[in-house]
C-alpha cells in the first residue's frame, strides 16, 4: 500500500511578527509564548532535516502594492502601517533561514499559502500528502492554509509547541482544527508526528489528480 510524504511547513516566522517594535505592537499575548513558537520551530526545521523531511519556508510581505481595496481600508481604519515590506528587514526570517534546496514560497498580503502561490503544485509534484505546520499565527495564517490545505486533500499535523495565535486562544484555535480537518495535534519531539497516514486506497494525492484527468 502507498504511503504519502510528509513536509514542514514553516509560517511566516518573520521580523516583523517575530521581534521589533512592530512585532511588539501586534502581538498582545505573553512574549514567552511568541519566544516558545519560534524557539519551537527552530528545533522542528532541525528535526525535518535530521529525519530526511523536506522543508517548505511560507513568506509574507505586505506591501500595498499588493493589498486589495478591503485590507488597505482595513489597515487604514484601524492605524496599521504595512508589515514585511519586501527587502526590508522586517520580511526577512526570524532565526531560521532556508538551506540549499528548499522552498520557499511567497504569499502577497493574503493569509492562506495556497492563494496566488505555487505551493500546491510543488507539494504535487514531490508526491507529499501529510503537512506538518510550524509558524504564526495559529489562528491566522497557520489556520487559513491548514484549512485549504485539508479541503485539498492533504493530511495535516500541527506542532503545538511551535505556534502561538494572535487573538483567539490557542487551545480554541487547536481544538477547532482537530475538529474541522482531523488534524493531529502534537509536539515537536513526538516521532509519531512526523510519520504520514498510510493511504487509505493504496493511491497518493497526485496520483488519484492523474486517474481524474484520464
Amino acid at each position: 500500500m502507498t504511503g504519502w510524504r510528509t513536509a514542514l511547513l514553516v509560517v511566516d516566522v518573520q521580523n516583523d511578527f517575530c521581534a521589533g517594535p512592530a512585532a511588539a505592537a501586534r502581538f498582545g499575548g505573553d512574549p514567552a509564548a511568541l519566544v516558545r513558537a519560534v524557539d519551537g520551530t527552530v528545533r522542528a526545521v532541525a528535526a525535518a532535516r535530521r529525519r530526511g523531511v523536506e522543508v517548505v519556508f511560507v513568506r509574507f510581505v505586505g506591501d500595498p502594492v499588493f493589498q486589495g481595496p478591503s485590507w488597505r481600508s482595513r489597515d487604514r481604519d484601524r492605524g496599521r502601517p504595512p508589515k514585511c515590506l519586501e527587502g526590508t528587514w522586517g520580511a526577512g526570517f526570524h532565526r531560521v533561514a532556508p538551506a540549499p534546496g528548499e522552498a520557499v514560497v511567497t504569499k502577497r498580503a493574503v493569509f492562506d499559502a495556497f492563494l496566488g502561490t505555487d505551493l500546491e503544485e510543488r507539494l504535487r509534484r514531490r508526491e507529499i500528502g501529510h503537512l506538518v505546520f510550524t509558524g504564526l499565527f495559529a489562528d491566522v495564517c497557520v489556520d487559513s492554509s491548514a484549512r485549504t490545505a485539508f479541503q485539498k486533500g492533504f493530511h495535516i499535523t500541527v506542532l503545538t509547541d511551535c505556534t502561538t495565535a494572535l487573538h483567539l486562544p490557542t487551545d480554541a484555535i487547536l481544538g477547532l482544527m482537530r475538529a474541522l480537518y482531523g488534524a493531529r495535534t502534537t509536539t515537536v519531539d513526538d516521532p509519531g508526528g512526523w510519520e504520514p497516514p498510510i493511504a487509505d486506497d493504496g493511491a497518493d494525492p497526485p496520483e488519484r489528480e492523474q486517474e481524474a484527468g484520464r
